[in-house]
């Protein structure tokens, strides 16, 4: 891991399999070396410790915390999507693995860990100077789950 600052997350003991499956989701990913515990350890010997892992070239950990300590919303992780097909290979694996969807992009993957699937264009349809417009983008997107990329501009053209 070379990268400054690498997001930790913390699993209740399945951070192996955890990082096995973001690794197949992303492209450009890929799990490190992974410590284990020895014989006469806290846990069964040859669990991971913890999972160092690349998703899209950026560096992950994985860290088998082995607590009740559980994700929630405050904190998740944006997925910035070129057009509705990346969208919904992402939304679609991560829901159909046992997620839930939310609001406006956002959903809880199987692990419990929250995630955001978005446009890489939202900033700008929810940004310009042209506040109405931005505003019926606003009025289109509180409406979905999935992002709908093609309403969102439509919304923002009409």
């Amino acid at each position: 891991m070379t990268q400054p600052v690498v997001t930790c997350l913390w699993f209740n003991g399945n951070a192996e399999e955890a990082a096995k499956y973001y690794v197949q989701l992303f492209p450009n990913s890929q799990i490190g070396n992974i410590p284990r515990y020895p014989e006469g350890g806290p846990v069964e010997a040859g669990t991971a410790i913890s999972v160092p892992f690349t998703l899209n070239g950026q560096s992950w950990l994985a860290l088998n915390g082995n607590s009740d300590v559980q994700f929630n919303p405050s904190v998740s992780f944006v997925i910035r999507c070129e057009n509705q097909e990346e969208i919904d290979h992402y939304w679609d694996h991560m829901i159909q693995d046992g997620g839930k969807a939310a609001m406006c992009g956002w959903l809880e993957d199987p692990f419990g860990v929250w995630w955001q699937i978005v446009p890489a264009v939202l900033g700008e349809l929810m940004g310009g100077s042209d506040q109405a417009k931005s505003g019926k983008v606003l009025q289109a997107l509180i409406k979905m789950q999935k992002i709908d990329l093609a309403a969102l501009e439509a919304a923002y053209n009409a």
